[in-house]
């Protein structure tokens, strides 16, 4: 029998949850979950008032970082995005991030990723300093992902096995 989105979701998240560098991080970049990828609304309201959480907001071709918590209001934003309305992280701050965790369609295990193809987190991960985990579902952990010089790879990928 296959597990479900959802399974396979509480299953990824658990991974992440019991991760080292998941542990140990006091700032960690998330996203709120579109339908199609790991879903991470759980994860966030667990820590949402034991870890400064970061959810990104699509501003024009750039990523800005805002800070979500139980005060902060949400929108949808562009592509649907449920955006944190919470205080904007200035750049200068983000060597304050511990962790950030990235969506993608796909990755393979060299870290390389496939995202939607505006670029957005190609952008925004050379201005990160911290250690960055993709998680995807089983069925988007590729053999290989193709791959330019300008498409920006992540540290590790996070997934489980199939069964």
């Amino acid at each position: 029998m296959r597990a479900s989105l959802p399974e396979l979701s509480a299953a990824i998240t658990s991974r992440l949850e019991q991760h080292p560098w998941f542990q140990s991080a006091r700032c960690v970049l998330l996203y709120h979950s579109l339908p199609d990828e790991v879903d991470t609304h759980n994860l966030i309201q667990r820590y949402i008032s034991s870890k400064t959480l970061l959810l990104p907001t699509v501003v024009g071709d750039e990523l800005e970082l805002h800070i979500y918590d139980s005060t902060s209001g949400v929108r949808q934003g562009a592509f649907n995005i449920t955006e944190s309305q919470g205080p904007l992280l200035q750049p200068t701050e983000y060597p304050a991030i511990d962790l950030a965790v990235i969506p993608g369609v796909a990755f393979d295990a060299a870290g390389h990723r496939l995202g939607r193809g505006r670029g957005y987190y190609d952008r925004l991960l050379p201005l990160l300093s911290c250690h960055t985990i993709g998680i995807c579902f089983p069925f988007q952990l590729l053999t290989s992902v193709p791959h330019e010089p300008h498409d920006m790879m992540v540290d590790e990928v996070l997934s489980i096995c199939p069964e």
